[in-house]
């Protein structure tokens, strides 16, 4: 059935803070739960966490205390959700293990987006940037088996191939190109607006994950990928940022975090196995459809618009975390070569871009490299994850 947010009725928000006792949920078990629910607990952090800072941004910019009062109530709320949504994660993950199950979402989810994005040039940003995603995705494998001695299929469980995407090394830029072209919030699909939020909101989760764990290892080429793929997921967060038209208000922003949570959270629900977690997307889901409603008002009080101006009449079909394999091969088949130049694309490294590698590499060979090296040294080969077959680019083919 249809599903419209706007006419719904949540949990009032005085009634929506938790105490110590409801916020300590239960982690899942990494040995039995699906892969895809970690996913998607991962995924909805980062929509939390991107909640909780869009609040506190257009708090800093808005000079009446009453609406500060109000979004200081509701991000309260939000931050009770981010902590119980991420403390569903396992303790006994390692840094590793959690990084890359980060790099599964960043795979799945950008590739299912990209699958149904109706813009093409939106479409195209997406499967620039899942290919880049699914190579970080190799590299850790590779460091993961090499200083754990584990393999990453324990992880992914076949969901979710592991081998070369575009090389990592290839993935650093000039700043400048990795600017895109914003989409108009006049014209486009309201879908495409979800979308771009939700891939931002992943990408700037996955980017802070990694600038704070990186100098946690001992091992100096660990140290040293998290510092490259770091510095890369900065580039993703200015590649996806950057979609967003910013001639959005504060109040059209705050609407669409708000419908995008509900947006998440009502897919989620609906494809969840363990029973534990869907009670939780359920109980989110209610809080945030009380967070819309209030957004939605300060819209009409402080925009003059009524949200159905920029909102979809109802829910899109739901967000799902399902294997991409023949889609991404296909990428990888037709799109491994490409880089950017300015706000499109391009298959020759031009001037600027290969100005960027000679001042980053110096003459080095940057840690994505080298940790396959050490990892040759050390266990042989390479480590892949291939179950529909050898690699589609013939010169990438190869593994253990």
């Amino acid at each position: 059935m249809p599903f419209n947010p706007l006419q719904q009725r949540g949990i009032p928000l005085d009634r929506q803070v938790r105490n110590w006792r409801e916020l300590n949920v239960a982690p899942i078990d990494p040995d039995h739960s699906d892969p895809y629910t970690r996913c998607r607990i991962i995924t909805m952090n980062g929509i939390e966490v991107e909640a909780i800072l869009f609040s506190h941004q257009m708090a800093r910019h808005c000079p009446d205390p009453e609406v500060k009062r109000q979004l200081a109530s509701v991000r309260y709320v939000e931050a009770q959700q981010q902590k119980a949504v991420n403390w569903l994660l396992p303790g006994v993950s390692s840094v590793l293990e959690t990084t890359i199950a980060y790099e599964q979402v960043a795979v799945d989810l950008t590739a299912w987006v990209a699958r149904m994005e109706p813009d093409p040039y939106l479409k195209q940003a997406y499967e620039f940037g899942v290919l880049e995603d699914f190579d970080h995705l190799y590299r850790y494998a590779n460091l993961y088996e090499m200083i754990e001695h584990r393999k990453a299929e324990e992880i992914v469980r076949g969901l979710t191939e592991v081998m070369p995407g575009r090389p990592t090394k290839f993935h650093h830029r000039d700043p400048v190109d990795n600017v895109r072209d914003p989409y108009d919030r006049n014209r486009t699909d309201p879908l495409s607006k979800l979308h771009a939020l939700t891939i931002m909101s992943a990408e700037q989760q996955t980017m802070n994950f990694y600038m704070n764990v990186g100098p946690q290892y001992m091992e100096p080429i660990a140290r040293q990928l998290y510092q490259e793929i770091g510095l890369i997921e900065e580039e993703h967060v200015t590649h996806y940022e950057s979609l967003v038209d910013p001639g959005e208000t504060w109040w059209e922003q705050l609407v669409n975090h708000e419908y995008n949570e509900c947006y998440l959270y009502h897919s989620f629900m609906e494809q969840e196995s363990d029973p534990k977690v869907k009670a939780i997307w359920e109980l989110h889901l209610n809080m945030e459809l009380e967070h819309l409603r209030l957004a939605c008002d300060l819209m009409r009080r402080h925009d003059g618009r009524e949200p159905e101006e920029v909102l979809a009449p109802e829910l899109p079909e739901p967000v799902t975390f399902e294997p991409n394999k023949e889609y991404l091969r296909q990428l990888l088949d037709t799109q491994i070569d490409l880089t950017t130049l300015g706000a499109g694309y391009v298959r020759e490294a031009h001037e600027r871009f290969e100005r960027m590698q000679q001042l980053l590499n110096n003459g080095d060979r940057p840690p994505s490299e080298r940790v396959m090296e050490e990892h040759a040294r050390m266990v042989g080969g390479e480590y892949r994850v291939e179950t529909e077959g050898e690699h589609p680019v013939p010169a990438l083919r190869g593994g253990r």
